[in-house]
């Protein structure tokens, strides 16, 4: 297929090793293999099925990172390329479609049958079926994965990090010899519309510029690796510190008055956030644009602003109005989290940087 070659490029650059296995002559399988740039460069080897066979598993293994092409081989001998495979630590995806595929499709950690030509026997066997046939179909999907995975990553970076946040709040204030600054409807409100609204709209977040040039994660991966919990902490403790400043710097105004700036910090430092995390690296302002996450935070500061200056709304939420000075300080105070994170990912840049250099 004419887009093979690009698809083959892109698992490369992905950390995704593709291996040829055909039936056809080794001569033809090499320059099919070359042309698509399944084999580029020295060291990367073919084998037939004959000498497949009479290789011990053993001694195999010890080559079967070299080998990109399997010419001559019979079905069955796939299943000991994808034992091979796997005794050396690989993570393997397997494509068949044949009766004779089904053990290798089975005891691949992916097996990919194929919709079309495939079998019945295939398919049970498989974990998955590839409707089109097509090998760029596969790069498609490991792309929308990634992006799936990276989004609940990101979902769960936002409402962890907005409820720790919450906690060292309210855990921290009376250590510290102040009341508590938050009310149970404001945290009931934090809940139900800060963090619910916006973190549904990450769903919504397009895939990273980098998305399909990064190596694959480890399986076995917690969802907290790669400084997501520090994340978590740091962050949250930051909005904590943030919140308890504006109760110590308006604490002699009315309780619902520094109350009312001490929930609107609280909220504002979450939308902050939830911009800033977007990406793990890239700079929020040269990413691309997610209408739903504006959207939905454009509409929690209209609602925050409506619990604000909504005369029937105050006595609800307890709350305020403030004035435009007290406005623009905790609108500024807010900024804060955002900053930060900020330089979070100019910190995480230099040091690639400085490992690829």
């Amino acid at each position: 297929r004419p887009e093979a070659a690009e698809s083959v490029a892109m698992c490369r650059s992905a950390g995704i090793r593709p291996v040829m296995i055909t039936g056809d002559h080794p001569l033809t399988a090499e320059v099919i293999a070359r042309r698509v740039g399944i084999i580029h460069g020295e060291g990367e080897a073919i084998m037939t099925g004959r000498e497949l066979a009479e290789l011990p598993l053993q001694e195999f293994e010890d080559k079967v990172e070299q080998i990109r092409v399997y010419a001559r081989v019979a079905p069955e001998q796939k299943l000991k390329i994808v034992k091979a495979l796997q005794d050396r630590g690989h993570f393997v995806a397997m494509t068949g479609d044949g009766v004779n595929d089904a053990p290798a499709l089975k005891r691949a950690d992916i097996g990919v049958a194929m919709g079309i030509t495939g079998t019945d026997v295939s398919k049970e066997a498989s974990h998955m079926i590839l409707l089109d046939d097509n090998f760029a179909t596969i790069v498609n999907a490991v792309r929308e994965g990634r992006r799936i995975f990276d989004n609940i990553r990101k979902f769960i970076k936002y409402t962890m990090t907005s409820n720790s946040g919450e906690i060292f709040t309210i855990f921290l204030a009376p250590f510290l010899g102040l009341p508590i600054p938050l009310l149970p409807i404001h945290i009931l409100w934090i809940n139900l519309v800060t963090d619910g609204i916006p973190g549904l709209a990450l769903a919504a977040e397009p895939g990273e510029r980098n998305i399909m040039s990064r190596p694959p994660r480890h399986p076995k991966e917690s969802i907290f690796a790669r400084g997501l919990g520090i994340h978590i902490m740091w962050v949250g403790l930051l909005m904590g510190a943030v919140s308890i400043l504006t109760q110590v710097l308006f604490i002699d105004s009315s309780q619902t008055h520094w109350q009312t700036m001490v929930f609107t910090v609280l909220c504002l430092s979450q939308m902050g956030h939830v911009l800033a995390i977007r990406s793990e690296q890239e700079s929020f302002f040269k990413q691309r644009t997610n209408k739903p996450l504006l959207g939905a935070v454009l509409l929690t500061f209209v609602l925050q602003m409506a619990t604000i200056y909504v005369p029937f709304l105050n006595p609800i939420f307890k709350t305020e109005p403030l004035s435009a000075v007290e406005l623009s300080v905790t609108i500024l105070l807010s900024t804060i989290v955002f900053l930060a994170v900020e330089l979070e990912k100019v910190i995480k840049r230099s040091q690639n940087s400085g490992l690829e250099a």
